[in-house]
């Protein structure tokens, strides 16, 4: 097998031209193809705009068509080892225990219920298809639920987001938690995309379909079941206290992995009270910025703006600022909407979520400064936490209740004066918006270095500073404000407790906290392994 890479071919083109191509480059014949699969994806707005595919082929005489060629683009197939599961082993009579279902959670349940362990899947929240309800009556009336809600529930707050599944490292893992997306009813697309992204409205059909393979494989998932309190006896993990709708019961457990989520502030406490070391970490916040995604598209691509065949574009940004500090985007979610994601009373958040087909009027994307401890005022490890509520609290309250959020045009912001409406940009965030001053509500440090960054990024991708673009604030949940220590067997001082993913600080985003739990998962089916029992 020969894999041919940087092939290109114009927007609207198919696998007709894509063929061509590569028997042009092999110096072939397209008959002489017995095979041609697409492995990778993406689009190139450089010079024009391309795109730009690897493929990997099958020819009839394969040495003397690498005889003949003389390319750089082509080679031979290297084959890599995929992903190998932990072997089968026999259901333990104090069955594991995952706290969380996130994609830490899942993926991390998933590995132990292939190995035969038969795990037991504890999640605060409701599953998907309840939450969905939960979650558009927020939107619609302002009325939050605090067992189900963006933060909270089957998927965790990925559930609601644009669904991207890029990382920036290389790992077998990673493949292995496509396809069982794929098998799950997530879009084909995400195995050859170079930016893959499943979209909230796959996600939840996805999610359904993995709930049901793990039941089938004999786990025991429990949703309002919240974590409450364990017990240690000589550093070694016993039990557990489970809160849910029955009741409070105690659940004999001796091994359990922790993927909270990042915004489980209760079980943040808990182990403080509980006297595990925990570490404040730097995280980021800001606001989520909103402009036409016609702009962006422009901007990216030119002439070829709205050219069919061509998705809505996206961007990354970032830039350093004289004061120190950084500012980014984050989450960017192109033809999507910003969405109201608290999770407490009295506190407004932000995100940003998009469907498969990106097809609404607006792209909004974090815009985001780094915070560090040092910005917390406390040496407490919980600080973050108390920084992030801080600004949670202050944007409810200028928001004027019922959890608007409150907006700014960018023109009036650059100027420091109130926004009266909105210009030509309407902002998509449900409940609603209160038109604002967002100095009112954000820390000066923030404020100065989203005046400074909004005219850079601007001129690195026009348009983006436009001054109908809407500002909502805040954006305060972008990762977890603390690490729980693990050593290198993913546990920690309490012997038998794995913490894992964003919320335990150790990834960021969907596929590295499922490949986090993964390894977690596989580090518990070591102790298994080791007869240690």
């Amino acid at each position: 097998m020969l894999k041919i890479d940087n092939l290109k071919i114009q927007p609207g083109e198919g696998m007709k031209e894509l063929t061509a191509e590569a028997a042009r480059i092999l110096k072939i014949r397209e008959k002489e193809f017995t095979s041609v699969r697409v492995l990778r994806r993406s689009i190139d707005a450089r010079d024009g705009v391309y795109m730009v595919y690897s493929v990997e082929v099958a020819v009839k005489d394969e040495p003397m068509v690498l005889k003949r060629c003389h390319s750089k683009k082509v080679s031979r197939i290297q084959r890599k080892p995929g992903y190998l599961l932990p072997a089968p082993m026999s259901a333990p009579a104090v069955p594991p225990v995952v706290v969380g279902a996130g994609p830490a959670g899942l993926f991390a349940a998933l590995v132990l219920a292939k190995a035969g362990l038969c795990p037991i899947l504890l999640e605060r929240g409701r599953p998907v298809e309840q939450r969905k309800a939960d979650v558009d009556h927020f939107w619609s009336s302002g009325e939050l639920n605090l067992t189900s809600n963006v933060q909270f529930g089957e998927g965790g707050a990925g559930a609601f987001s644009d669904g991207k599944l890029s990382t920036g490292t290389k790992d077998p893992r990673h493949r292995f938690i496509l396809e069982e997306l794929v098998s799950c009813g997530a879009p084909q697309d995400i195995m050859i995309d170079a930016k893959p992204h499943i979209g909230t409205d796959y996600l939840h059909v996805t999610l359904q379909a993995l709930r049901q393979k793990l039941m089938d494989l004999g786990a025991d998932i429990r949703f309002e079941s919240r974590l409450a309190d364990f017990t240690a006896e000589h550093g070694q993990l016993t039990s557990i206290t489970v809160d849910s709708p029955g009741g409070a019961y105690t659940l004999p457990c001796e091994q359990l992995i922790l993927a909270p989520g990042h915004s489980a502030r209760d079980t943040f406490a808990l182990l403080r009270e509980k006297g595990l070391p925990l570490e404040a970490k730097p995280f980021a916040v800001g606001v989520r910025i909103e402009q036409p995604q016609s702009i962006c598209d422009a901007a990216q691509y030119k002439d070829y703006a709205g050219f069919p065949g061509l998705p809505a574009s996206t961007y990354k940004l970032s830039c350093h600022l004289d004061s120190g500090r950084s500012a980014f985007s984050f989450c960017v979610c192109p033809g999507g909407m910003v969405v109201a994601a608290a999770s407490e009373e009295n506190r407004v958040v932000t995100n940003g979520m998009s469907e498969f087909a990106r097809d609404q009027e607006n792209i909004n994307g974090a815009l985001l400064v780094n915070v560090t401890p040092e910005d917390f005022g406390s040496d407490d490890p919980l600080a973050g936490v108390a920084f992030q509520r801080k600004l949670e609290e202050a944007a409810f309250t200028l928001g004027g209740g019922n959890y608007k959020a409150p907006a700014q045009r960018v023109e009036d912001f650059l100027a420091r004066r109130p926004s009266q409406g909105p210009g030509t940009v309407k902002p998509s965030y449900r409940p609603g918006v209160t038109w604002a001053d967002l100095h009112d509500c954000l820390p000066r440090f923030i404020t100065d270095a989203l005046e400074e960054a909004l005219p850079i990024l601007g001129r690195k991708l026009k348009g983006y500073d436009t001054p109908d673009a809407i500002l909502t604030a805040v954006e305060s949940r972008s990762s977890s404000p603390i690490r729980v220590p693990r050593d290198e067997s993913y546990q920690c001082t309490i012997r038998g407790l794995y913490p894992c993913g964003e919320g335990a600080g150790y990834a960021g985003g969907i596929l590295s906290a499922a490949a986090d739990g993964m390894r977690a998962a596989e580090k518990l089916c070591g102790y298994y392994c080791s007869g240690d029992l």
